[in-house]
């Protein structure tokens, strides 16, 4: 009798270790089906198809229509009175400007020698703004020039800042003193702006003296662009819910590497949560707003090591992950693709938007000069904004869009723009 239930129990025993097994094996597989699901229907929230991205476009030109007549619209469309022409390409001469990003200071110099000849004795200094000036109670405008060149003279420096405008507006200038078909610029950095050329008769609104190039520049601030046709998914909602400005700078959030990371933070974490993709515990780091950047997701994104093995570092780097399979860190690499597609083909519609405004696509070449990390560091983010334009267009009239990195850099347009200003003031 008792070798009778000696082996009973053993037979008990190992028919408990399969049972839990298969418990465990069906779990695990329910956990991954769980995040496969959330992947396909966050790729489907996320879908930019051609039609969709030609509606978005079109609500673009209708909102610029709108704010060239109205300030009460969403696009601002500023008209910049304060630059009454673009560099034609024929200045020449060593020019200076001032740049200021972040919490820096950059002064820059080159000599230009025409359109045909490159620029050259480039020199830039990066100067730290003292925390108490960050601070301070600054209107950036005419009162902050007034400020700057009652500082140059007191030092006794012979020159003077003309006017202070956004970074967009100098990467444009940069763009026309090379090839008088650049009509628009657009920044892809941190944050995300547009500014083109527009028609002055075309500004209604504007009531003062049309310039006597017959052109005006605008200041879209197309950060504000809402349309009921954006991607919007469950994440985008919630970051802008949570956000400093609810309700505002929607496109902003959607393409601007200010929230392209912080968007695959939150889909990474509601895996965590309902899938356990990261284990049972979720990742107490995974929970902090804004910890992953822009520069990071990408690296994770463009890794082509074997078994993902940048992403398995980032994670560990940023989130404290260490436990990361291949199969997991594949998902993670796909949800930055889907991020980072759908941010680079908004930004496509609305390059193809503002040059169908100008009606140009059929007719006439039109250079866009693009400034920012996003384009120039994020390989993959540039190429599907390409593609985007290209699949928009077609092999017929793509050729017709010039897509192209800004022309000397981060801040160079405040050269371009000095020089269109002095030959300006000499006429």
């Amino acid at each position: 009798m008792r070798k009778e239930a000696v082996v009973l129990a053993a037979v008990t025993t190992a028919a408990t270790v399969v049972a839990v097994g298969l418990l465990v094996r069906q779990r695990i597989e329910r956990r991954w089906r769980n995040t496969r699901r959330i992947l396909r229907k966050f790729a489907r929230d996320c879908a930019t198809p051609v039609p969709k991205l030609w509606h978005l476009a079109n609500d673009l030109v209708s909102d610029m229509e709108a704010g060239l007549v109205s300030n009460e619209t969403d696009l601002s469309m500023l008209p910049c009175y304060c630059v009454p022409s673009l560099p034609t390409g024929d200045e020449k001469g060593l020019y200076y400007g001032v740049n200021l990003r972040g919490t820096n200071f950059f002064i820059l110099r080159a000599r230009l020698g025409g359109k045909d000849e490159p620029a050259s004795e480039l020199h830039r200094e990066e100067v730290s703004i003292p925390t108490n000036l960050m601070t301070g109670n600054f209107k950036v405008g005419k009162e902050l020039v007034k400020d700057m060149n009652q500082a140059l003279e007191n030092h006794g420096v012979n020159m003077r800042v003309s006017t202070l405008l956004d970074d967009t507006i100098g990467d444009l200038a940069g763009g026309r003193y090379y090839n008088r078909d650049s009509v628009a610029a657009v920044t892809l950095g941190m944050g995300t702006n547009a500014a083109y050329v527009e028609p002055a008769q075309s500004v209604s609104k504007w009531h003062g003296t049309s310039p006597k190039s017959g052109e005006m520049v605008i200041n879209m601030q197309w950060g504000r662009f809402c349309s009921s046709h954006l991607p919007i998914t469950e994440f985008d909602a919630s970051l802008d819910a949570e956000s400093s400005n609810p309700g505002s700078q929607i496109f902003e959030k959607l393409i601007s590497g200010m929230y392209l990371g912080e968007i695959v933070r939150r889909v990474l974490l509601k895996m965590a949560q309902e899938t356990a993709l990261f284990g049972e515990c979720v990742p107490p780091k995974l929970a902090t707003p804004y910890l992953l950047r822009s520069p990071d997701m990408a690296a994770m994104h463009q890794d082509t090591s074997e078994d993902h093995e940048v992403v398995n570092e980032k994670l560990e780097e940023i989130f404290g992950i260490t436990n990361s399979t291949p199969s997991v860190r594949e998902v993670v690499a796909e949800v930055c693709d889907i991020v980072a597609e759908r941010g680079a083909r908004l930004a496509g519609a609305g390059i193809v938007g503002i040059v169908k405004k100008l009606g140009r696509i059929a007719s006439r070449k039109s250079v866009i000069t693009i400034e920012g990390g996003l384009y120039e560091h994020y390989r993959v983010f540039r190429n599907y904004l390409h593609s985007s334009v290209w699949e928009m267009l077609g092999n017929d009239l793509s050729d017709n869009v010039i897509i192209e990195h800004s022309h000397g850099g981060s801040g160079a347009g405040a050269i371009f723009l000095a020089a269109s200003q002095t030959q300006n003031a000499d006429s």
